[in-house]
């Protein structure tokens, strides 16, 4: 079977706790099922699935891709002060490129849960910056800071934003991700991430915020 050219990467499973509801045998049989040769865990601001991902993936031969929906704060981790917005945290993705992006994987969740934790277990910009060789990231959702920004009319500060999270991550690591769900809100985002993509030379990564794997599973996703 020839295999696909679109593989998942924006990935919740069953360890993004009260959220997630896709199995990890269930998602490698239907990776299989669409002949995809590799697939992306993200779940939120932890890795408790990763080692069961990795490994249940190599016995189906498929390439795992170890990531995270990290938190971000919108200053420093330590400040447990709500924000003007109200906002606790904004979403960002990242995915492991080799074992030091691993390794800086562990330190930021574990940073997330010991010293962010404030309704979320959140890292900041600075960490980020410390901890950022090895790993390659994302824009995220319409909850990322990017995509936020541009929803509410701000494209100044999704420019600066985006400018930073380059800078952050490098040239060739930080993307900005397009997704189709139907939501209005999302087709803003959508034009305005193209508009940063072309004005700042950022690379564009189509994904679908994955958190079950059949239609059917909607109503029962809500329920959590």
């Amino acid at each position: 079977m020839k295999q696909a050219d679109f593989v998942h990467l924006h990935v919740h499973t069953q360890y993004s706790l009260l959220d997630g509801m896709i199995r990890l045998d269930d998602l490698f049989k239907k990776a299989r099922q669409y002949a995809m040769p590799a697939i992306a865990i993200t779940d939120h601001g932890a890795m408790f699935g990763a080692i069961d991902f990795y490994k249940q993936a190599l016995t189906y031969n498929i390439k795992p891709i170890i990531g995270c929906e990290l938190y971000v704060a919108p200053r420093s981790r330590l400040d447990k002060t709500p924000s003007v917005t109200g906002d606790t945290a904004r979403h960002l993705i990242v995915w492991v490129k080799n074992l030091q992006g691993y390794k800086n994987l562990m330190k930021l969740t574990s940073a997330a849960h010991l010293e962010g934790f404030y309704y979320r277990p959140r890292v900041d910009k600075a960490l980020l910056a410390q901890c950022s060789e090895g790993l390659i990231a994302s824009s995220a959702c319409l909850h990322g800071e990017i995509a936020s920004h541009i929803v509410r009319g701000h494209m100044d500060e999704a420019r600066k934003a985006a400018r930073e999270l380059q800078e952050i991550f490098g040239e060739d690591n930080f993307y900005l991700e397009l997704m189709e769900n139907g939501i209005p809100e999302q087709k803003i985002a959508n034009r305005g991430l193209v508009e940063l993509s072309r004005d700042l030379s950022i690379p564009l990564v189509a994904t679908n915020d994955c958190h079950y794997l059949d239609a059917d599973h909607a109503e029962a996703h809500d329920v959590l």
